[in-house]
C-alpha cells in the first residue's frame, strides 16, 4: 500500500450505468465530497469508477507506488479480477489523481478492507486533502456494505500487499493520523534469480522413490486445484488457478505437493506439501522449478509472499527476509 492504494472488482466489468465495484454502492459514494480536516480546504470530488478508468488507474498507482511502478499495471489488473463472489468497489477522484479500493472478506462478516490507496504526487498535501477523503469515502461504503471494522491489510486471495509497507511511510502515517491501529506484522522475503536453481540430481532422487515433479497444463489443472482446496484452503486453490506458473509433484497418481508464481504478480507463492511427502524435499524442487521459470520469463529477482516459514525458503534458496509491512485497522461504529 502506498499513499494510497486499489483494490479489486468481481468480474472485471461494469455494472450497467455504474462504476466498476462488484456490489451496489448503496446511496451517496457517487459523489461523496467531503471536508479533508481543519484547515485543509474542501476535499474533492469522489465518485464509483467506470470501465473507461482503469487506464487512469493504472496511471496514477505507477506513479504513486515508486516501489512497485514496473509490476504497477499488471497489479492493477490483478485487482480488477478478484474472485467474483468478492464484494468490492473502486472509487477515484473526479480529476483521476486519486483511487482506493475497497472490499468485504470472504470469511470474516463483518470486516472490511482498503486494499488499496493511491494519490498522484503532484496532488498530496498542500492542503488537497485526497488521500483522506478517498479513505473516508471508501469507510463509508464498507459502512453501507455491513463492515464494522476497516482494515488496511490484504485481502486474500487477490490482495495488493500483506499490509503497508513501512518504506511507504506517507500511508503509514496517514492511517495513524485517521487514527488506525497496527495490529500486525508480516514480511516478504526476496530471492536472487541469479542463484543456483539447479534441481537434476534432486530429480534423479525423488525418481528412485516413485515420484515426478510436472508443470500444470489444462488437463490436469482441476486435479491440483482440488488437491490444493482440500489441504489448505479455496484462497490457495484460487491462487494456484490464477497462477502465471504452477508445478507439482506425484507419485503413484497422488499429488503430493505445488508451488505457484504469478497469481500476485511477479510474486512467488503458494507452495505447499501433503503430510505424507514431507522430508522427500519435493517443496525445495517446486521451489525452484517455479523460481527457474520466473527467471527465464525476464526477472532478475523475486518476492516470495507473505512468509511463514523463514528458514525452508532460506535454506533452500538462500531468500532473505526484506519487506515488511504493517497491518492497520480502525472501528467503523
Amino acid at each position: 500500500m502506498s499513499d494510497g492504494g486499489t483494490r479489486t472488482r468481481a468480474d472485471g466489468r461494469a455494472e450497467s450505468g455504474a462504476g466498476i465495484g462488484g456490489a451496489d454502492t448503496g446511496a451517496g459514494i457517487a459523489q461523496v465530497i467531503r471536508e479533508a480536516g481543519a484547515g485543509a480546504g474542501r476535499a474533492p470530488g469522489i465518485r464509483e469508477a467506470g470501465a473507461s478508468d482503469a487506464a487512469a488507474i493504472a496511471a496514477v498507482a505507477g506513479a504513486a507506488l515508486t516501489l512497485d511502478t514496473a509490476q504497477a499495471p499488471a497489479l492493477v489488473e490483478r485487482l480488477l479480477n478478484p474472485p467474483r463472489e468478492r464484494r468490492w468497489t473502486a472509487l477515484v477522484t473526479e480529476d483521476l489523481d486519486g483511487v482506493v479500493f475497497a472490499s468485504l472478506s470472504a470469511h470474516e462478516e463483518t470486516a472490511g478492507h482498503i486494499d488499496l490507496l493511491a494519490v498522484a504526487p503532484g496532488s498530496r498535501g498542500r492542503g488537497r486533502g485526497r488521500g483522506r477523503a478517498l479513505v473516508a469515502a471508501a469507510e463509508d461504503w464498507l459502512r453501507g456494505q455491513g463492515a464494522a471494522e476497516a482494515r488496511l491489510a490484504g485481502n486474500p486471495p487477490c490482495y495488493a500487499w500483506p499490509g503497508v509497507d513501512v518504506r511507504y511511510t506517507p500511508a503509514a502515517c496517514l492511517a495513524e493520523r485517521l487514527g488506525y491501529e497496527r495490529y500486525g506484522i508480516a514480511w516478504n522475503m526476496t530471492v536472487d534469480l541469479t542463484a543456483d536453481l539447479s534441481v537434476e540430481a534432486d530429480l534423479v532422487r525423488l525418481a528412485a522413490r516413485g515420484v515426478t515433479v510436472h508443470r500444470v497444463g489444462q488437463a490436469d489443472r482441476d486435479a491440483v486445484s482440488a488437491f490444493v482446496r482440500e489441504h489448505w484452503s479455496d484462497n490457495w486453490a484460487w491462487e494456484a488457478e490464477q497462477a502465471t506458473g504452477c508445478h507439482y509433484a506425484s507419485r503413484d497418481g497422488e499429488i503430493l505437493g505445488f508451488a505457484a508464481w504469478g497469481a500476485r504478480p511477479a510474486w512467488f507463492g503458494p507452495m505447499g506439501t501433503a503430510p505424507a511427502a514431507r522430508g522427500l524435499g519435493v517443496g525445495r524442487v517446486l521451489l525452484r522449478r517455479c523460481l527457474a521459470e520466473q527467471r527465464a520469463a525476464g526477472m532478475a529477482s523475486t518476492q516470495i509472499s507473505w512468509v511463514g516459514p523463514l528458514g525452508f525458503y532460506s535454506r533452500a534458496v538462500g531468500a532473505r527476509a526484506e519487506r515488511v509491512f504493517w497491518r492497520y485497522r480502525r472501528s467503523l461504529r
